[in-house]
């Protein structure tokens, strides 16, 4: 506090002692005197009376994106993420750095071998990430030696666990940078149009498409599309973190097809070789009789056993995009993706929209009811005798176990593990068929599993 502050101070008080006689101020007026004043005299002592500006030392976190008619910030935008990108590129190991990585790894392993796994120690650990370069740097850590410590009675890691671990971290980052550069909006996300960029350039690429014929690309990419979109766009706001596109398994599945030997079963398995492409456009193709290029209600109605009811059917024609009743391509892989995949959460939402008839976000005993009366239709139609509703109504909330005993949720289904059982159950005939005769189907595996055993 200043010395002229104290002599104000000393000043003030004389005077409120010489007329603290004739003080005809009431209490009230009196503390309100005296908050202001000590209001005004430890602000003064703060720094004095000044507007507070700490707002002026937050760093900007917000920057407009440009405008579709400023074509010269777009343009600087793009050049500018470019230059970036490819300084982010640069700071990746190539292939050089790579062998020269291994090389010193395999230099200076530490022997006893743990069987046929060279290891290495902490101290040479260290030592070759010295002698490695700056750009190995951030790989020798001893966080990373610790997650990759495993039972070696000596303390030692895997040099082959170690390798991978960094030629995956390169995979990712060389990855990612290849999907951001399709990042037109540079906001971390791929819109529906990004990806299929990405991928149309991709397929050159990839051996296991070479026979692909180039009328098919545009149908490939639709198909490939669809499967990161059904499953990484819940919400179907139409863009996908890149983020979640790495952290997911389609990408590995996608680029799997590099290897020119891929067997057959993996081709098969695979949502993104040619032979399931043209395996699932095959049968749209077929399931269009009338050859428009788009699927009808009856026309859908054969797919697969061909035993959807009908009630079910009519649903999807109800919620799903159509145009004039029908149903595209792009419609088509989603309907697909969500039967040949009702494990998947994503899948079982997209099946429950369609149960949940009222929106209520749950399903009740009439919805149960409702559903399973065209199973019932289809079991007269083929000469069945149809089962009871209140039996199949008791199975189905002992499988799920909902957390409210009268309403079934998403989360209920997604939760109990039963969610592609129940839904089998409710919308397709065939599926409750084997779910109905589950147990002479598994005494029928049974015994051909000991026929063939002698």
């Amino acid at each position: 506090m200043s010395n002229d502050t104290v002599r104000q101070w000393k000043e003030l008080l004389k005077k409120k002692l010489a007329s603290a006689q004739k003080d005809e101020r009431t209490e009230e007026e009196k503390k309100e005197d005296e908050l202001r004043l000590f209001t005004k005299y430890y602000t003064e002592w703060r720094g004095g009376d000044k507007t507070d500006s700490s707002y002026k030392n937050i760093p900007r976190f917000y920057y407009r994106l440009p405008a579709d008619d400023e074509i010269l910030l777009q343009k600087l935008r793009e050049e500018s993420r470019a230059v970036f990108l490819q300084r982010k590129s640069r700071e990746l190991l190539d292939n050089e750095e790579l062998q020269n990585l291994w090389f010193l790894l395999d230099k200076n392993q530490v022997l006893p071998m743990a069987g046929e796994e060279a290891m290495i120690n902490y101290d040479s650990f260290l030592k070759v990430g010295e002698t490695a370069g700056e750009k190995c740097k951030q790989f020798f850590t001893a966080r990373v030696y610790a997650k990759l410590l495993h039972n070696d009675p000596y303390g030692r890691i895997s040099i082959m666990q170690f390798f991978n671990y960094v030629m995956r971290k390169v995979w990712l980052h060389q990855t990612r940078i290849g999907l951001s550069l399709y990042d037109v909006a540079g906001q971390g996300y791929l819109r529906e149009s990004d990806l299929e960029n990405y991928i149309l350039e991709l397929i050159p690429t990839l051996p296991q498409l070479d026979g692909l014929e180039k009328s098919f690309y545009s149908f490939y990419v639709c198909t490939a599309v669809r499967k990161f979109f059904f499953f990484l766009d819940p919400l179907r706001t139409g863009k996908i973190k890149i983020q979640d596109i790495l952290a997911c398994s389609f990408l590995d599945d996608l680029l799997e097809l590099r290897d020119e030997e891929l067997s057959k079963e993996s081709q098969e398995s695979n949502w993104f070789s040619a032979p399931s492409a043209l395996r699932v456009y095959g049968q749209y193709l077929n399931l269009d009789k009338d050859h428009n290029g788009m699927l009808s209600k009856e026309e859908l109605s054969r797919y697969g056993t061909g035993t959807l009811t009908s009630i079910f059917l009519d649903r999807i024609y109800q919620e799903c995009l159509t145009y004039d009743g029908e149903m595209d391509y792009k419609t088509y892989l989603d309907f697909v993706l969500a039967l040949e995949n009702r494990k998947e959460p994503a899948a079982l939402q997209y099946i429950f929209k369609i149960l949940d008839m009222e929106n209520k976000g749950h399903l009740n005993v009439f919805t149960l009811n409702y559903f399973f009366r065209g199973i019932q239709d289809q079991m007269k139609v083929h000469g069945q005798e149809p089962v009871s509703f209140q039996d199949v109504k008791d199975e189905i909330f002992d499988m799920v176990k909902p957390k409210d005993p009268y309403k079934i949720t998403l989360q209920d289904l997604v939760t109990s593990g039963q969610g592609d059982t129940v839904t089998s159950i409710l919308i397709d005939l065939n599926g409750f068929w084997t779910y109905e005769n589950r147990e002479v189907l598994v005494a029928n595996d049974d015994s051909n599993t000991d026929m063939d055993d002698t």
